[in-house]
């Protein structure tokens, strides 16, 4: 294989690259941002690009935002997102249409570097390599997007208030209806987020919560 590893980590970087080395593949290059790796695939196009997620300059999802773009202009290379974290808005954008040459791993969880080849091997083949706690993110939250969906207009905007802090009779105060009104909307949010009664929760934080998710 033909490999670009983006990794702002110098130890995991090199670390990786040479692994990969001595198993006879080709380390093309080695970047430390995720600004540089468009660039990089453009000049080497590699079988495939190992991509952290969390890097500078900001450390918070630009490695992720740069593999969704290098799917659209790439199509031919893999892909493997390679973090400790998951991020399930562009996990989903990443994973969503042609998912063929794609993977999503967790560094804690590659406890056998044998393995981690093997997956990588398979995105650059065109193949599917993903972590299950993924999987298990992904679908925990498309099914909070569509309880979601499934609230009217007028819950969605009783939701939102909610979430700005404002009790029952500011709401009602704000919405012109009467509080009765309310309850009835709160308790219908409550039902549709699958939010039941519990002496252990606050149903109206969780609920804030789902929103704001």
């Amino acid at each position: 294989m033909r490999i670009v590893i983006a990794e702002d980590n110098a130890i995991l970087r090199d670390g990786l690259a040479q692994l990969l080395i001595e198993r006879g593949h080709e380390v093309v290059a080695i970047i430390g941002d995720a600004t540089s790796l468009g660039a990089a695939v453009a000049e080497h196009l590699p079988d495939v690009a190992v991509v952290d997620i969390r890097m500078p300059p900001t450390f918070t999802d630009e490695g992720l935002v740069e593999a969704v773009a290098l799917r659209r202009r790439f199509p031919d290379v893999g892909v493997l997102v390679f973090s400790q974290w998951v991020e399930t808005r562009y996990a989903a954008e990443l994973l969503a249409g042609q998912a063929a040459g794609v993977g999503y791993l967790l560094k804690d969880r590659v406890a056998d570097v044998g393995e981690f080849v093997d997956a990588l091997q398979r995105v650059a083949a065109g193949g599917t390599a993903l972590d299950p706690e993924v999987v298990t993110q992904l679908i925990g939250s498309s099914r909070k997007a569509k309880a979601l969906d499934a609230l009217t207009p007028r819950e969605r905007e009783v939701l939102g208030l909610m979430a700005q802090g404002l009790s029952n009779a500011a709401l009602a105060a704000s919405l012109h209806v009467t509080e009765r009104a309310v309850e009835k909307h709160i308790g219908n949010i409550f039902t549709k987020l699958d939010l039941p009664p519990s002496d252990g929760h606050h149903r109206r934080v969780l609920a804030v919560l789902r929103y704001l998710e």
